[in-house]
């Protein structure tokens, strides 16, 4: 009987196929959403891991931080004027006794700042990075043309800069940057060099400037100190333990003896990535929620629109009934419809996620960023799985009161 129903159910499914696309359609535009959200995290995944392997796979980072005790101090402090919290104490001494560790094979520390780059009739505002020469030993981002700044630069606090390729463009139009000079601030640079893009745009890295450590230090910031280091290491198993070294280190450097106190964070690069997942996965899980959503309005409407098949069929009921039907066969038939409905919704669903999701790639991808297309097979089987739970709990009721109906009240039915 199972394959008698499923005859009769497409049969019932192919003789109104316009009512049939558009009740497939809430349940299409869920599953769709599904499967691009969890394409898009496999993208994004690639693309994080390729931006922190383009800062070493070996390397980890110092950053300054607020202790509790300060930030109570801070607050206290919020209205009186004048009065600000900063983090001074992580300097190039810091570095270099940072060096000495065993497995830390080089470092360098870098400051940040934000100007008016101007070139001619060209203005943009950027993010400038000071940083030491050491960085070009340590990064592996490569020029398109020029050259990396010096030691020499570094520690003369040499007016040089690197630009971001998105920038250069920006400023220079159709001229060769090299050997110009920009006015970044109220300093005039000389631009030797620019990076290749490494995506994000205007806001990433292609929009930024690079000058000597140095130089962002005492000529824009007026400043002494260092706000980030970053560290390279000799082997990757030994992150967590060189870590902590560097933590007893700035400790007894800064004179802190309780590790509540700490003005700086260590986070090892397996630590970075952590962060980003767990941020991700919890978008992620953000999106599939309201995605849900869309599924269970997609559940509503093939409930009620086999109610209407219901009700337009009573009569047809009535007549399978009589010529011995059992309420068994008449709730399948429903059942069945319900779920290939469904199924069907699901699999153009997963077609139509995997377009948008493709074509998200080829945008990404010519944005310059890393980005890997890829319909993750749990993610079919989430979609196929979530249509037919959705067929048959929303088909159920519908089925249900098919199999229910009286026979000769049904065939009395007009």
């Amino acid at each position: 009987m199972n394959s008698k129903a499923l005859t009769q159910s497409i049969k019932a499914l192919t003789a109104n196929p316009v009512r049939t696309v558009l009740t497939t359609l809430g349940i299409m535009i869920g599953i769709a959403t599904v499967i691009m959200v969890l394409s898009a995290g496999a993208g994004f995944k690639s693309l994080i891991n390729d931006q922190v392997a383009s800062l070493g796979s070996n390397t980890l980072f110092i950053k300054t931080r607020v202790p509790p005790t300060t930030k109570n101090r801070a607050a206290t402090n919020a209205l009186t004027p004048g009065i600000a919290v900063g983090i001074t104490t992580f300097n190039q001494r810091d570095l270099d006794d940072i060096k000495k560790l065993n497995n830390v094979v080089n470092d360098y520390g870098m400051v940040t700042g934000m100007a008016v780059a101007s070139y001619r009739n060209n203005n943009k505002s950027a993010i400038y990075y000071g940083s030491s020469y050491e960085r070009f030993a340590i990064d592996q981002h490569e020029l398109s043309v020029g050259r990396f700044y010096t030691q020499a630069e570094d520690t003369g606090a040499a007016q040089v800069a690197i630009l971001g390729s998105s920038l250069a463009k920006q400023l220079f139009l159709q001229d060769d940057p090299i050997g110009k000079v920009v006015r970044i601030g109220n300093l005039n640079f000389q631009v030797i060099g620019i990076y290749k893009s490494q995506g994000g745009g205007d806001t990433g890295p292609d929009g930024g400037i690079y000058v000597p450590l140095k130089t962002a230090q005492f000529k824009m910031l007026g400043i002494s100190y260092i706000t980030v280091g970053v560290v390279q290491l000799k082997d990757t198993n030994l992150a967590d333990a060189t870590a902590a070294g560097i933590s007893q280190t700035l400790m007894h450097n800064h004179n802190i003896s309780d590790p509540a106190k700490d003005d700086f964070t260590v986070v090892t690069q397996a630590q970075v990535l952590d962060i980003y997942n767990t941020i991700f996965n919890g978008i992620t899980i953000l999106l599939i929620a309201i995605a849900s959503i869309s599924l269970i309005v997609g559940g509503v409407g093939i409930m009620n629109i086999m109610y209407v098949v219901v009700t337009e069929r009573t009569a047809e009921i009535g007549l399978k009934k009589a010529l011995g039907a059992t309420n068994s066969d008449i709730l399948k038939e429903f059942l069945i419809e319900s779920v290939l409905v469904t199924i069907l919704g699901g699999i153009i669903g997963v077609l139509f996620g995997s377009l948008l999701s493709w074509l998200l790639a080829i945008i990404a991808t010519a944005n310059g960023l890393t980005w890997v297309f890829t319909v993750p097979l749990y993610a079919i089987a989430i979609a196929v799985g979530v249509s037919a739970a959705i067929g048959i709990s929303f088909g159920v009721l519908p089925a249900r009161s098919a199999a229910k109906l009286d026979p000769i009240e049904a065939l009395r039915y007009e």
